[in-house]
């Protein structure tokens, strides 16, 4: 199905922009493919969060989650299939754990602050088929993603509310998880992978 969709898409674009390059055209399928994986993976998980009820906090936590994931980046599962496991995981399997766990004020303080040193340290962090290359854009999404950490802190102190407060510390932690060398080891990915290009 995907394949048939990127294939009818690429000739689409090719019929209609006979002079486009087949490197512009490879970025072009890449960005349909990422775009195809989303959509279909947010079917799967909306349709199944309907099911159990849940709708309304999937997005909470989505939301929290994708704040940061916007600008620190972070890895992709090498397989679609992998990627709806482990989104399912973190978002459905993310609600509960927001809505039935209650953790001490000062442990999510603890928790909000490591995250914001490892976003500071460890973020932006890239792929193999999208290395950021370019050093004043990773310099912005560092400042960025550490700003939304600060901002996602300065939260959890303010509110004082476990359930908000538990959605903005699950995000953070997720999106935290995504760009740590350590999850990448273990997926064995590459890591900086803008150094490959001398910069």
């Amino acid at each position: 199905m995907k394949k048939k969709f990127l294939n009818k898409s690429i000739n689409l674009i090719k019929k209609n922009n006979p002079d486009i390059d087949d490197i512009k055209l490879e970025e072009i399928r890449y960005g349909l493919e990422a775009i195809y994986l989303t959509v279909t993976k947010l079917v799967v998980i909306f349709l199944l969060a309907y099911l159990l009820g849940i709708t309304k906090y999937v997005i909470w936590l989505l939301i929290f989650y994708n704040l940061i994931r916007i600008n620190a980046f972070g890895l992709h599962a090498s397989k679609s299939i992998y990627c709806l496991i482990s989104s399912l995981s973190m978002f459905i399997g993310g609600v509960y754990v927001c809505n039935y766990l209650t953790i001490p004020f000062i442990i999510k303080i603890i928790i909000s602050i490591l995250c914001i040193i490892c976003l500071f340290k460890y973020a932006p962090a890239d792929t193999e088929k999208r290395p950021i290359i370019n050093k004043k854009k990773r310099k912005r999404y560092k400042i960025l993603s550490t700003i939304t950490g600060i901002i996602y802190l300065v939260l959890i102190i303010i509110l004082k509310d476990n359930l908000i407060s538990n959605y903005i510390l699950i995000g953070m932690i997720s999106s935290v998880l995504m760009i740590h060398p350590f999850v990448y080891r273990i997926f064995k990915l590459p890591y900086d992978n803008y150094k490959n290009y001398g910069v």
